[in-house]
C-alpha cells in the first residue's frame, strides 16, 4: 500500500503484514514476503522502517 507522509510529504510504503512503513519499496516487498513465510519480523530488514529512524533521532 502506498502512503504519503503528511509530516514530510514523502511516498511510503506499507507492508500489508505488519504495517511497518519503508521510504523504498523494496524494502517494503521483502518485509512483506518475509512476514508471510515466517510470520514474523525480520530485524535486518525493520531496521530500514521509517518508524526505527524516528528512534535513531
Amino acid at each position: 500500500m502506498n502512503t504519503r507522509s503528511k509530516k514530510e510529504n514523502i511516498q511510503l510504503y506499507e507492508c500489508p503484514e505488519c504495517q511497518l512503513h519503508y521510504k523504498e519499496k523494496e524494502w517494503m516487498n521483502k518485509c512483506e514476503a518475509w512476514c508471510k513465510e515466517h510470520h514474523s519480523c525480520n530485524l535486518e530488514i525493520i531496521a530500514h522502517a521509517i518508524e526505527n529512524e524516528k528512534e535513531k533521532r
